[in-house]
């Protein structure tokens, strides 16, 4: 397996190492861009991941950055909490984007094209995609496919149907099973894109991986606390894959307008070149602010629900 960490070049080129920076890689998954961190500049990287596959990367790096890396095997909602007895940092990166390492690994169950036991827990703890699909109501699947997969209604409660229907002659098991049933009950019709072919499945899978990992309010949580183990004019670079991400980053930061400030005017994509070459970047959408300090622990008024 081969991870090529997202909008690289422009990430580096926002949060701009320097000499003596501390700077925190919250979503550490391959370690792409904390190695390109270090390698920018003589600074110092704390990396965070809740997937202990994540570990021995983190053990490699470290034996080749022992005095300039360490590394926390944590969801990242818990970092103000874990850090705050440490020095602050300068910088702050997210990327909540899945690794190459776990879409590739067909035991995760994160993929619909690798066939594996439904799982998609990044922690290998807790509720599994495998657990909601075959006990939950057909009214919650539904639900959580239209609230999480950007479905429509109609096709949230044609996928749920199916997929109660289904687990009526046998516990839906794989990730290829699921898939067929998405497949089946909304029609194969793949929706073209310039470049890219989305499967039928594909918003589904989302769906319950986003509820699965409770990725929203991991997000709101980790943003909400970051001003409490940041340094004043802290820069902070966020990578989303899609709009609920990027409505919780936007939410976020409207509300913080006083003390967080935009770096760039319009959101960074990625590179017709870079999607040529890793076709995972296609909705990636890079966001960098500037934190300063007129403000600590200013509450989220709206509660961190992502715009709509």
């Amino acid at each position: 397996m081969f991870h090529i960490p997202v909008l690289l070049t422009e990430t580096i080129g926002m949060l701009s190492p320097q000499k003596g920076d501390r700077i925190l890689d919250c979503t550490f998954g391959g370690g792409g861009h904390t190695k390109a961190l270090l390698e920018a500049a003589d600074c110092y990287v704390y990396g965070l991941d809740c997937d202990p596959d994540s570990t021995k990367r983190a053990e490699s790096i470290k034996g080749k950055y022992p005095d300039r890396f360490d590394f926390t095997l944590c969801k990242f909602s818990q970092a103000s909490e874990i850090l705050k007895e440490r020095d602050k940092f300068d910088a702050v990166l997210f990327d909540f984007g899945m690794s190459s390492f776990q879409v590739d690994d067909a035991s995760r169950g994160f993929s619909f094209s690798k066939e594996g036991r439904l799982d998609m827990r990044m922690s290998l703890e807790g509720l599994s995609a495998y657990d909601a699909a075959n006990s939950f109501s057909e009214e919650d699947i539904a639900a959580i496919i239209h609230s999480y997969g950007n479905e429509s209604i109609s096709r949230a409660k044609k996928i749920a149907s199916a997929i109660a229907e289904a687990r009526k002659l046998k516990a839906i098991e794989t990730t290829t099973e699921l898939r067929e049933i998405v497949r089946k009950a909304v029609g194969f019709s793949a929706v073209h894109k310039k470049y890219s072919k989305i499967d039928a499945a594909t918003k589904t899978f989302q769906a319950f991986r986003i509820f699965v990992n409770d990725e929203l309010t991991e997000i709101d949580s980790a943003l909400t606390k970051l001003s409490r183990i940041l340094n004043d004019n802290a820069k902070i670079a966020t990578i989303s894959f899609h709009a609920l991400e990027d409505g919780i980053v936007k939410n976020w930061a409207r509300a913080r307008k006083d003390c967080i400030s935009p770096i760039n005017k319009s959101v960074i994509k990625a590179s017709k070149e870079e999607i040529l070459e890793n076709p995972r970047s296609r909705s990636a959408i890079l966001r960098g602010f500037v934190y300063n300090k007129k403000e600590e622990d200013y509450s989220f008024k709206d509660g961190g629900k992502a715009a709509s």
